[in-house]
């Protein structure tokens, strides 16, 4: 029984789902929650609900018979609804929930600091989970018009081509075509090997498989409940055995449990090795790092080992290895929200609010030497004036034929910048700057160094407008602007004046205060108080956006969300509609005409059919053997749910409308409650339109003090989970418990 499910649990690789990150994080992962535990939470549980019986039959025999009724109708509505919610206590928690729930009274900002230069002092792991091995289709591509024979490895190779999308960003875009096409074949080639007939990539014809992965897409989607369940609990076997350490005697969720699998190389932007394909990795490439006192963990790849056993306490990586397109090092490490990540960022923002107390003296410096004899010094204080008040990353040299081309200030170059960009003339002071930065994101921003934002309060833009035309001066546009600087020699200058200060702390500190500051603005504007939690989220989002955009934050505009804001478009223009229909209605029945209301159309008939359609879905999926009736499957099913949607758009168009005939006051609630519904998702669209090319979840998760956040939302009533999602509460627990008066200034930097 157990070999008939492991193999009809076994998948074949997905590889038109695999994601161009290679170093994304899993699923995190949960392990079995100790024995005693479950007795001690199941005894509680049965005790807290024999006491509430008791509670509840004492208190319905003394309320009075007026309210009983009420009383009884709320309890029965609460009994109804008690299963669902107390499938949410300990005793009915599943695994994975029962453990994060333990996990909980770990706090370890109370807890003992390891020896100093120790990160931990016992850790103990299971090692890393490998992909299976590759389980070959027998789909023969084309070359030359002929079928052509592959051996597994080079139709898994001929396979990862196959799956890419040839209208992506990859394959769709004339400059990174033709780079991914030669990386692919140059690699192809080599284990084809020189005998092998397949010489010239035009000549090669992958469609074959492509037809095979796009036919396997929709096969798989004809999945019945009873094999969703059996898949997830195969996914769940693997997360409970490589998803948990044991560091200094309690649990943490490892983060990247998953050894990446083999696939064709992706990169960002114009990656000069984009479509080399990435190798299988063996246990032999990994190193694993424990405490000695640990047990070394098995190697479940039959036939293999592990390659080397450190004991090594002074680093965070339980894992690591070298993967073969950059020849970097990667590591297995803990979750976002472990002990080591919060420690970290506990120690970064606070390190940022250091600068607060330091700025004025940081600004005092680079101003005095924008002036310098120096072009040296003159370049370091126009660097720090343009991290400091332009938020750019530092930068740093790179080779563009193994890295992409971007840069940061230290290694901008003449071609990146344009002086007066609109050809005004006269004493125009602005600078168009364009370049990729990080993740090969577009930085395109006209400053106007002459605007009182960058002059007023001595801000000295003029100035500093003055000595990127000096530093421009008489080179060629692929030379550097800051010829005479690097990034060691400005991060050096600034330990000098702030111990432990480099140039990514401004960008840290920019967010924090950015945020702060255009929060405690919205909170002295008149009628502040009186705004809804909902109203109060929108400004919070406007003063994210505010930070996401000074550090330019951006985010591609998917089809998606273009589809999801005309349908809100239309939704909303459907209901300006419905309340013009119903204050017409409303007219009528107040000057006394005895005009016909229009009533809701019986859709039971449509509702019977939906359910049958679904319902037959259902049945073939359940029913279906070979890969034509899953076929057939999956085209009922999503004919059915085009049934559903249809059915839910109709009762939409006629949400306004009633039964029977209504009262005026019925008429009169309805138009009130249509006026929320409009203004309600007014704030939606326009919260999803501003902030469709913004990553507000970039500046959330890694550069505003979460603290500012937690504090603003104590003071305004707002619940956390409006700002923050699980997984960022799960994150910054350790910020969780600050009083609502908490500021981001430099008498935090004193508390640890």
């Amino acid at each position: 029984a157990a070999k008939k499910k492991t193999s009809a649990a076994k998948k074949r690789p997905n590889y038109k789902e695999d994601s161009d990150d290679d170093d994304d994080d899993e699923d995190y992962a949960s392990s079995p929650a100790p024995p005693k535990k479950k007795k001690r939470s199941s005894s509680a549980s049965t005790s807290t609900a024999a006491s509430t019986k008791k509670k509840k039959s004492t208190t319905t025999t003394k309320k009075s018979t007026k309210k009983t009724p009420v009383k009884k109708e709320n309890g029965k509505k609460k009994a109804a609804a008690a299963p669902k919610k107390e499938a949410k206590g300990l005793k009915q928690l599943d695994k994975s929930e029962r453990i994060s729930h333990a996990m909980q009274a770990y706090l370890w900002w109370n807890a003992d600091d390891p020896p100093k230069g120790q990160q931990w002092c016992k850790m103990e792991h299971a090692g890393v989970s490998f992909p299976e091995a590759y389980d070959p289709h027998g789909v023969k591509m084309r070359y030359d018009g002929k079928e052509v024979d592959l051996t597994p490895v080079e139709e898994e190779a001929a396979t990862f081509f196959a799956a890419m999308d040839p209208d992506g960003m990859h394959l769709g875009n004339s400059k990174t075509k033709p780079i991914f096409e030669n990386n692919f074949f140059t690699d192809f080639k080599a284990i084809l090997g020189k005998n092998h007939v397949i010489k010239d990539f035009k000549k090669c014809d992958f469609t074959p498989i492509t037809a095979h992965l796009d036919e396997q897409k929709i096969v798989r989607k004809a999945i019945t409940d009873a094999e969703r369940k059996q898949n997830k609990d195969v996914k769940n076997t693997a997360m409970f055995k490589f998803g948990y350490a044991l560091v200094d005697g309690h649990l943490e969720k490892v983060g990247n449990y998953n050894m990446e699998p083999p696939g064709a190389f992706r990169g960002r932007g114009e990656h000069p090795k984009m479509g080399k394909l990435k190798q299988r990795v063996d246990p032999e490439q990994v190193m694993l790092n424990l405490s000695e006192c640990a047990a070394v963990p098995m190697c479940h790849v039959p036939g293999h080992a592990w390659g080397d056993i450190r004991h090594n306490p002074t680093v965070q990586w339980l894992c690591s290895w070298t993967e073969n397109i950059n020849g970097q090092s990667k590591y297995m490490q803990l979750a976002a929200q472990s002990s080591f990540k919060g420690k970290s960022d506990r120690s970064k923002y606070n390190k940022a609010a250091r600068l607060c107390g330091n700025i004025d003296k940081i600004r005092k410096d680079y101003k005095k030497n924008l002036t310098s004899k120096s072009n040296e010094t003159r370049q370091l204080a126009t660097a720090m004036w343009v991290i400091d008040r332009l938020a750019l990353r530092v930068g740093g040299e790179k080779d563009t034929e193994e890295e992409a081309d971007t840069v940061g200030c230290c290694s901008l170059r003449v071609e990146h910048l344009k002086f007066d960009p609109n050809d005004e003339g006269g004493d125009n002071k602005e600078i168009e700057l364009e370049f990729l930065g990080k993740d090969s994101m577009l930085f395109k921003q006209t400053i106007d160094f002459g605007s009182a934002l960058y002059t007023e309060n001595n801000g000295m833009g003029e100035q500093v407008y003055e000595n990127f035309k000096r530093f421009c001066k008489k080179k060629k546009v692929t030379d550097d602007v800051f010829s005479d600087l690097t990034p060691t020699i400005l991060n050096n200058h600034l330990k000098t004046i702030m111990d432990g200060l480099s140039a990514k702390v401004f960008r840290t500190y920019n967010a924090s205060k950015t945020l702060q500051d255009e929060l405690m603005k919205t909170e002295e504007a008149k009628g502040w108080k009186r705004l809804t939690a909902a109203e109060k989220v929108v400004e919070y989002n406007n003063a994210n956006r505010e930070v996401a955009i000074l550090c330019n934050h951006q985010k591609t505009v998917s089809k998606a969300q273009e589809a999801t804001l005309d349908t809100l478009g239309e939704k909303l223009e459907t209901l300006k509609t419905q309340k013009k229909e119903l204050k017409k209605i409303l007219e009528n029945m107040t000057n006394g005409k005895k005009k016909k209301i229009p009533l809701k159309k019986n859709i039971k008939e449509e509702q019977e059919k939906v359910a049958k359609a679904l319902e037959k879905a259902k049945s073939m999926k359940e029913k279906a053997k070979t890969k034509e009736e899953k076929i057939a499957a999956t085209e009922q099913d999503e004919k059915a749910k085009q049934m559903r949607k249809d059915l839910g758009e109709l009762k939409f168009t006629q949400n306004h409308l009633w039964e029977k005939e209504p009262s005026k006051d019925q008429v009169v609630k309805k138009i009130e409650n249509w006026k929320e519904k409009i203004k309600k998702m007014e704030l939606n669209i326009k919260h999803k339109d501003d902030n469709k090319e913004v990553a507000l979840g970039t500046s959330k998760l890694n550069y505003m003090d979460p603290r500012i956040s937690v504090a603003w939302c104590k003071r305004n009533d707002v619940p956390i989970e409006k700002v923050f999602s699980k997984t960022m509460r799960d994150k910054f627990n350790w910020a969780m418990a600050v009083p609502p008066e908490w500021l981001f200034n430099e008498e935090i930097a004193k508390q640890g």
